[in-house]
């Protein structure tokens, strides 16, 4: 069943056409990781490069909105993404959706058996602020967390600003976020709604992916989690966030149709 679900994933990816959700066809979350996970090899085998990870439903706010109620994570592939300034064509993506966050790019590896924020912080090179371009597979984003996970946590694609800054100067549960579309405010938050702290999420995240199998590498980039409320993307949207002692990223969507 669990290939089956894989199936109905990548078909969904092939035809441009999002899919029923997969989560009757997968007996725990262990079976939806597996599923990512072959995905992410199918990608590795086609030439695609691991360049970090992401993790998702992180903020309340995230999750009251998609009706799941744990965290996850996913991995993010070279070709995901972009500069800050960019302008991405939407067709790449089904149901997009953006999010503002904060990014860790590592210096050291995080695959130590007790991992909390002051391991975080000792591994990590910088941390900018980044756009998620979250997207789903599944019809309608009618998802469970099984549906997500199986779907690599609903990734898309990102963005990563170019204004990178060391942890020592920070509290990242301080930082506030606003988030704009053109010259709407669209979604505001602050660290503290991530996890309570960015780090503290990095740090799930690490023992996680080393419960997994699978532990942070030097060199990855951690997309922590959405400090607000995920926006719909549209064709011709500029978005604009700003994270307060952090910096700034922005993007603009092109194309449409089909």
């Amino acid at each position: 069943m669990s290939a089956e679900a894989s199936r109905r994933l990548a078909a969904a990816r092939a035809q441009r056409r999002p899919c029923a959700p997969v989560r009757g066809l997968l007996p725990d979350i262990g079976a939806a990781y597996a599923v990512q996970s072959t995905w992410v090899a199918g990608r590795g085998a086609a030439g695609a490069k691991v360049v970090g990870r992401k993790i998702g439903l992180t903020n309340p706010a995230v999750r009251a909105q998609l009706g799941v109620d744990q965290p996850d994570f996913g991995v993010l592939l070279d070709d995901m993404g972009y500069p800050s300034g960019a302008r991405v064509d939407v067709r790449r993506t089904l149901q997009p959706k953006i999010e503002a966050e904060i990014a860790f790019v590592l210096a050291d590896d995080l695959a130590g058996p007790r991992t909390g924020p002051l391991e975080v912080a000792a591994a990590t090179a910088y941390v900018v602020a980044a756009l998620e371009i979250v997207d789903s597979r599944i019809a309608g984003w009618d998802i469970s967390i099984l549906d997500t996970v199986a779907d690599n946590a609903s990734a898309g694609l990102f963005v990563l600003g170019d204004q990178p800054r060391l942890l020592r100067d920070l509290d990242l549960r301080e930082c506030t976020m606003t988030l704009w579309r053109g010259d709407d405010l669209v979604s505001t938050g602050a660290g503290a709604d991530c996890f309570g702290d960015p780090a503290e999420a990095v740090a799930w995240l690490a023992t996680t992916a080393r419960e997994l199998g699978s532990p942070l590498r030097a060199g990855e980039v951690v997309l922590s989690g959405a400090l607000g409320p995920v926006v719909p993307v549209r064709p011709g949207d500029r978005f604009h966030a700003v994270i307060s002692e952090i910096g700034e990223v922005s993007v603009s969507f092109t194309g449409g149709g089909s």
